[in-house]
This record gives structure tokens, sequence and C-alpha cells, in this order.
């Protein structure tokens, strides 16, 4: 039998925190959608982030979905843990996997249809998607036949947060590259962050209430999720507001911002010739 909350406080807190999470993190994909949307453009715009957020989505939906419904993985997860410690999944993080994994392929419908210069995705990043798809198929005939279903989804939370973190790095390197912010949404910024804030709340309040500290090592993921994204999101707020901030007077083209974004990835490749 699962342990219930010790106090009410604490358990409204931890839903309040949760919900809070679900709200920012699903609205901080709206700022980057609607200035596509309105510049007709995705010029600036990493798609190696976009890809690599889609798969790492999906591993997550996976592994929270599973835990979260599935009696069979709850009941591997309490073998392991403890059966007097509670599901460190809530109904919120099933809800924000959903909304996310539904986005990010509504983004990448953009870059399909709107305009985006010489930018495409790149073969490292169409590697690293092959060798995550190719290690789930080969940890699932291994996970099938002793049915280790909880140590199977773990992989896909440790990969998914091994990829939150390599999908960061496009898109910093190309700020860096271009000297410029422009094109990427520092609204999805500000909203991340204050997500992985609420996140990382949630399970600290549940920690505080059960008087124990396993539900960070049994969700180790949704904890690193949590700061490599408050991490990252740091970065960017310093490159948009301190290393490159832009000039309120001007407004960049399309166009112009396409060069802006080319030129230095030509470069790049000229001098790996």
């Amino acid at each position: 039998m699962e342990t219930t909350w010790k106090s009410e406080a604490f358990k409204e807190a931890y839903t309040v925190f949760g919900w809070i999470a679900f709200v920012v993190w699903s609205s901080s994909f709206y700022p980057q959608l609607i200035l596509n949307f309105s510049r007709k453009s995705v010029v600036g715009l990493n798609f190696n982030y976009l890809v690599l957020n889609n798969t790492k989505h999906t591993l997550y939906l996976v592994y929270n979905a599973s835990l979260y419904f599935s009696s069979t993985v709850r009941f591997q997860y309490h073998q392991k843990y403890g059966f007097d410690q509670m599901i460190p999944v809530a109904a919120n993080d099933v809800a924000f996997s959903i909304h996310a994994v539904l986005l990010t392929v509504v983004l990448l419908f953009q870059v399909a249809i709107y305009e985006r210069g010489n930018q495409s995705i790149s073969k490292i990043t169409m590697g690293i998607i092959t060798m995550v798809w190719i290690t789930i198929g080969v940890c699932s005939f291994i996970a099938f036949p002793s049915k280790s279903w909880l140590w199977l989804i773990s992989i896909f939370n440790t990969m998914q947060v091994i990829l939150a973190t390599i999908k960061y790095i496009p898109q910093a390197v190309m700020n860096f590259m271009i000297k410029s912010t422009d094109g990427f949404s520092i609204g999805n910024v500000f909203l991340d962050f204050c997500g992985g804030m609420a996140n990382y709340a949630q399970m600290v309040t549940q920690s505080i209430d059960q008087n124990s500290w396993v539900n960070f090592s049994g969700n180790i993921g949704k904890v690193l999720l949590s700061l490599v994204c408050m991490f990252f999101d740091l970065l960017f707020m310093c490159q948009h507001y301190v290393l490159y901030p832009s000039k309120k007077s001007s407004s960049i083209s399309t166009s112009k911002l396409n060069d802006k974004v080319t030129e230095p990835l030509k470069e790049v490749a000229t001098n790996m010739q």
C-alpha cells in the first residue's frame, strides 16, 4: 500500500507547484511558435534543437505515463525503493509530456512550411537520434524476457536527461557564432526557467513531507531535468541581455538574419575542408 501524505498543507503545495510547472513549462513553447508564425520564418531557430527536443519529450512521456498508469511498473518501483515510498510522478508530469510532444511536432511542422534559409539538421544530430533509438531497441529486447519494465523506463528517463543537456547546445553555439539571439524567443527561456524552478520545488515539497529524499533517486531524471533547464536558461539570458543585446530601434529583416546565420556556418564548413 502506498504512503499517504502526512500534511495536507504539503499535499496542496505539491499539487500547486506541479500544475504551476505544467502551465509555465507548457506555455514556454508558445512564444517561439508565435514568433515563427508572425515572421513566417524559422531562420535563427536551430533545427537540431527541435529534433532533439522532440525525441527527448517522447522518451519522457513513455517514462511518466508508464510509472503513473502501470500497476506493474509501480509495483516494481516499490520493490526497489520500498513500499512506504510515494511514486515520484504526478498527473501534471504526464500532462506536460503529452503537451510537449504535440507542441514539438507543431514546431517541426513550422520548419517544413516556413522560410528556413540554408539551415538544416546536422548529421551529428541524426546520428545521435539513431543511436538513441538503437539503444532503446536493444534495451527493450533485454528487458522483455525478464519483464524488467522499471529498468527499461529508467533507461528512457536517463536518455531524456542526456538529450535535455545536448538539445540546448546547438542553439547556444549558434547564438555564439552569429553573436545574436534574433529569431530565438527569450520569452520561451523565461517560462522554461520558471517551470524548472516549480518542478524542483514540487519534488522538495514531497521529500519534506515524507521526511525522505528517495523520490530524488527514484526519479533522478526529473531532478536533473530541472537543473539542466535552469542552467541553460541562465546562459541564454546572459547571451540575450549581456553578450549580444539586440538594438531596440532596429528591426532586422528575415533575409539579413538569414545571411547573419548562414555566413558563419559557411565559414566553419570552409575551415573544416
